[in-house]
């Protein structure tokens, strides 16, 4: 039986130890400057998570959005801190780079949705169009006051005491209405006469019934305007500003005082009607 070739191992190994010590430079050199690397990339996030935290605290940016986004921003830059240090050791980040750009593709499409509705919900939050309290109108048509503004959906309480949840990208990518934003609110509703009425007399007497009202501010002033001939009545629209709090309690007097003092001076408000003519 022959014995292993021992000159054939030993050569193997000076080859090995060989390689060793040239390469150890490059090694040790690539290694200091991975650390290096890795120390600056670590104090540079952390760096930028302090910055981020006080620009979301100087535009007053919801808790909630503040450590969603800081966390999502910390894991990324984490990620691409790790792609940076391998590559420094000399490893090939290609594949890396191709499994996260894969993954992140299917999460992508996965949760087109989703994300559609956290994109919006964190441009409310940072832009804040509208906030908790205000009374707004959605694309949908609801109309009510928000109560929550999460990060995929805002929740608001309509008129009726009703809970409507309405997503997010749909209130960021459309058009809505505030109507509190600039603190006050003007009433806007029409009311007909017939025909036959003197229209300066019925201006005039809804104009004084409107300005005595106890919330209708003075400035702007209230207005009454003809705006169009109905099929069945002339139509004045009455327009008054009020405070946001008193926005329903004033309307809901204007429209009982106004009807009184029209009946008191018998000016009728026609209800839809036809006339019917037949001919022989």
């Amino acid at each position: 039986m022959q014995g292993p070739d021992l000159n054939g191992i030993e050569s193997k190994l000076e080859k090995f130890i060989d390689s060793a010590i040239a390469y150890a430079p490059i090694f040790i050199s690539s290694l200091i400057s991975a650390m290096l690397v890795l120390f600056i990339g670590l104090w540079l996030i952390k760096l930028l998570r302090k910055l981020l935290d006080k620009i979301f605290m100087k535009r007053d940016v919801d808790p909630s959005i503040r450590t969603f986004v800081g966390n999502l921003v910390n894991v990324i830059l984490k990620v691409i801190l790790f792609i940076v240090v391998v590559s420094q050791l000399g490893v090939q980040t290609s594949t890396f780079i191709a499994i996260i750009g894969a993954a992140g593709l299917a999460i992508g499409m996965s949760l087109q949705g989703s994300l559609s509705n956290f994109a919006g919900g964190v441009l409310i939050l940072l832009f804040k169009p509208f906030r908790v309290g205000d009374y707004i109108s959605s694309p949908s048509g609801v109309d009510g006051t928000v109560k929550v503004i999460d990060i995929f959906n805002t929740k608001l309480v309509t008129p009726q005491n009703q809970l409507v949840i309405i997503p997010n990208g749909e209130l960021s990518n459309s058009n809505i209405t505030n109507y509190t934003e600039l603190g006050t609110r003007r009433t806007w509703f029409d009311i007909g006469v017939g025909y036959d009425t003197d229209l300066k007399k019925a201006k005039s007497l809804l104009l004084d019934t409107v300005s005595k009202n106890e919330f209708a501010f003075k400035d702007p002033a209230p207005d009454v305007v003809v705006t169009s001939l109905g099929d069945s009545a002339i139509n004045l629209s009455v327009r008054v500003t009020t405070s946001n709090e008193n926005f329903w309690a004033m309307q809901e007097q204007l429209i009982i005082q106004c009807k009184e003092d029209l009946d008191k001076a018998g000016i009728e408000i026609p209800f839809p009607q036809q006339d019917i003519h037949i001919r022989k």
